[in-house]
């Protein structure tokens, strides 16, 4: 602080022509003593000074650099913030002092314990550490640093604590005991250390009961304790992580502690003279007059001659400044302010009236108006402002202990975590030059329960922290493809869970293929069909002019063959991946083909009536109704029926393609919904009707006389048609996906070859193999051979 003061007393760009002085007090580490000290600072009790006739009095109070400790400063800013008189500390970093209701005049150049316990998380973070415990001491300190960790370490830092204990200021064996065996029965592998005070005692308990294998993460209280880094504790302490003040550089010191000089007119007896005492220690003298027997024993005289330079003394060392940095940045915080205050343009200030602040009129209040506002960047670089808290930019080194093979420790720089208006928080590790004390050289693991793997989720467990859970396989159809899932992830509709629910794949597509063996099996036996359709058509088209042909009007048959054909190929229709088109032409073409096959055979059998009728007296005239125009006009009627039920349906509620995934939750099932069941059924009705109506026809005709009477093949033939029909209506409910279509398409094919086999086999076994009954005379019943 007097080395600040003195470089700015002789900086003449910064406040010129204003000379800045100052007190110092130590409080002694006692609350009581901090408080008298600001207290006399800003009631005015100091000493009256005078510098020349024009300033004569006590001089008014600037601000207040301290205190150290953030118990003193609590209780002291609580005080100033009534009077408005900045107090800057230099090491207070308790999170509360942040409160600007509680402390409005209250700034500081370390950062909060907040953003330390953050650069903390951000350690644990980086390390992959989920799983610590945490020891604070029981002070403001402490308290307001669990209460950091607790808030910020959830489900925000990814960590919990396994255990918080609190290091008491009494030295009691058995709460030590305790403590030390709570750390190691837990499975926590990472303590963490936020204390400024009673750490020894514990640390030698640690190496009484040998807890070791542990990472130690220390506050910046203790990160370069020198009574802890010593051979008896770094077998246990070594590679320990700390957070430690910004180291700065500050010009000219060094040479400024080396004028040091004790006052030689100082009566030392009284024990004031704090300087003279450190002289006497550091040279092992005693100035005049020596205490008694001194000079008898051996012991030197001290002559204020001695070259301080010439002696080994931390007092010089100025490598490793982190608080004093803290000091020095303050001070000049203060001086900055002052200056932007006495560079107030009159009738342009920021006060009443726009009134500017006067030197020797100024109020405490004013000079913090100005504080809040500064901004400046020191020699070393670093910027200084303080936020709307009073806190300034945070920054932090991360410092590593080196327990070196010679047994000596080193306290190295391994990074920095600092916070930016831009960028945020940021975390700098220079993980190559890091010490871990461990065989494997390597990070440790501390985690309560390993990260679950991709394909299940996080389920906690009941009464332990978050960290603290069991990993359950995600169900089917969901998947979990990070390691820290509290749910499993549903897949999109026409997606599936990987084995490993890893990932969503595309949903197996069933369908009636024409790749599968049920598949080939039904094409094969549909153009099997087709081609018997045409071997026959050739068959009947080669011997048209045969008796047998040219019985019950040839041209039906021909128009029969030709249906069969088309029923056989519609089968197809069903086969294959759903199409719209495919959808609406499958059943369409099935109604309508199989209404043409049964009108034809409707009409044979009524023609096979009417010629036996005929054939009886007055039966006659029966045969007008039954002509070939008449033959043709019956079948093209009841096939228009079919065809106007088909397009009413098409144009109601057409069938379209449809995905179904009730069936099989893995599987896609493309099919045909019919659009309305009502359209469905009707046509399925229609072909019934006439079914069953030439079934009875038949069935009437059976017994009329005649050598080769085809209404007997015609009962048999629609037999075989309503049995496979009546079959086809529950196995086509009951089957579920593409086995419905395998359904329909069977009874297709099943009911096609009946008619073919029942109407056309007999005649095409006569044509080929017993062409001697292809004759009138035979098919009439005169023909006494065979």
């Amino acid at each position: 602080m007097a080395f600040a003061i003195d470089e700015i007393n002789r900086n003449s760009n910064l406040l010129p022509n204003v000379t800045v002085g100052y007190s110092l007090y130590d409080n002694c580490a006692q609350l009581g003593v901090g408080f008298r000290a600001a207290l006399t600072l800003v009631s005015g009790q100091e000493e009256q000074v005078t510098l020349d006739e024009n300033c004569v009095g006590t001089p008014p109070v600037l601000g207040i650099v301290g205190d150290a400790s953030s118990t003193n400063t609590i209780a002291i800013s609580t005080v100033l913030g009534l009077y408005s008189v900045p107090l800057v500390s230099y090491f207070a970093t308790c999170s509360c002092l942040s409160d600007r209701q509680k402390f409005p005049s209250f700034f500081r150049t370390i950062p909060s314990d907040a953003f330390q316990v953050n650069a903390m998380i951000q350690i644990l973070k980086h390390f992959g550490w989920t799983w610590a415990g945490l020891l604070i001491n029981d002070s403001d300190y402490g308290f307001h640093a669990a209460r950091s960790f607790h808030s910020d370490l959830g489900p925000a830092g990814g960590g919990c604590l396994a255990y918080t204990e609190i290091l008491s200021r009494g030295d009691d064996p058995a709460e030590l005991r305790r403590i030390v065996d709570v750390i190691r029965k837990s499975t926590a592998r990472v303590v963490i250390v936020f204390a400024n005070n009673f750490i020894v005692n514990l640390m030698k308990e640690v190496v009484r009961q040998n807890v070791t294998g542990l990472q130690w993460i220390v506050s910046e209280a203790w990160t370069s304790a020198d009574v802890l880094q010593t051979p008896h504790f770094m077998p246990y302490l070594g590679g320990t992580l700390g957070i430690a003040i910004r180291r700065g550089e500050i010009p000219g010191f060094r040479d400024f502690l080396l004028q040091t000089s004790p006052d030689l007119h100082h009566n030392n007896t009284d024990g004031n003279s704090m300087v003279n005492q450190f002289w006497e220690h550091t040279f092992q003298c005693r100035f005049a007059p020596p205490p008694a027997g001194w000079v008898e024993t051996g012991g030197e005289l001290c002559t204020g001659q001695e070259v301080i330079e010439n002696v080994e003394t931390d007092f010089l060392d100025v490598s490793n400044l982190r608080p004093e940095y803290n000091v020095y940045k303050a001070v000049y915080a203060l001086a900055y302010a002052l200056d932007d205050m006495l560079h107030c343009e009159p009738g342009r200030g920021p006060f009443s009236n726009d009134t500017c602040a006067h030197l020797q009129r100024m109020e405490p209040w004013q000079i913090m108006h100005y504080l809040e506002k500064v901004n400046f960047t020191t020699t070393f670089g670093d910027r200084v402002s303080f936020d709307e808290n009073g806190d300034a930019l945070p920054v932090y080194d991360i410092m590593n202990w080196v327990w070196l093979p010679d047994g000596r420790t080193k306290v190295q720089i391994v990074g920095e975590v600092k916070r930016s208006a831009f960028k945020g928080e940021e975390i700098t590790l220079d993980e190559d030059k890091i010490f871990w004390n461990f065989e494997s050289k390597q990070p440790p693991r501390s985690v309560c329960s390993e990260s679950c793997l991709p394909g299940t989720r996080m389920a906690r467990k009941k009464g332990e922290p978050e960290c603290c859970f069991d990993c359950v396989p995600c169900s089917e159809g969901k998947i979990s493809n990070t390691t820290d899932s509290m749910e499993c992830t549903s897949c999109p509709e026409d997606f599936w869970s990987s084995p490993q629910r890893d990932h969503c794949v595309p949903k197996k597509t069933e369908f009636l293929s024409y790749h599968e063996p049920l598949g080939i099996c039904l094409t094969t036996t549909s153009l099997l069909g087709t081609c018997i359709c045409v071997v026959v058509l050739g068959i009947f088209i080669r011997h048209h002019s045969t008796p047998i042909v040219r019985a019950n009007n040839s041209e039906l048959s021909f128009l029969l063959l030709v249906s069969l054909k088309l029923c056989f190929l519609c089968s197809l229709l069903f086969i294959g991946r759903p199409r719209l088109w495919t959808c609406q032409l499958r059943h369409a073409a099935f109604g309508i083909s199989f209404v043409l096959c049964v009108s034809c055979i409707l009409v044979k059998t009524m023609v096979v009536l009417a010629v036996f009728r005929a054939s009886k007296p007055g039966g006659e005239s029966s045969l007008k109704w039954f002509g070939a125009m008449q033959q043709r006009g019956t079948v093209l009627l009841l096939t228009t029926i079919q065809a106007a039920i088909c397009t009413a349906w098409l144009v109601s509620a057409s069938p379209m393609p449809h995905k179904n995934t009730q069936y099989h939750s893995d599987k896609i099932v493309y099919e045909c919904v019919v659009g309305s069941t009502v359209g469905f059924a009707v046509l399925l009705g229609y072909i019934g009707l006439l079914a069953i109506l030439s079934c009875l026809l038949a069935f009437l005709a059976r017994n009329l006389p005649d050598s080769f009477n085809e209404a007997k093949l015609i009962t048999f033939s629609m037999l075989i048609f309503c049995a496979v029909w009546v079959a086809f209506v529950p196995s086509y409910i009951s089957s579920p996906g593409n086995y419905a279509d395998a359904v329909e398409v069977f009874a297709i094919l099943a009911s096609s070859f009946g008619l073919l086999v029942a109407l056309f086999g007999p005649k095409c076994y006569i044509i080929l193999f017993r062409p001697e009954r292809n004759t009138k005379k035979a098919i009439m019943g005169r023909d006494t051979k065979s």
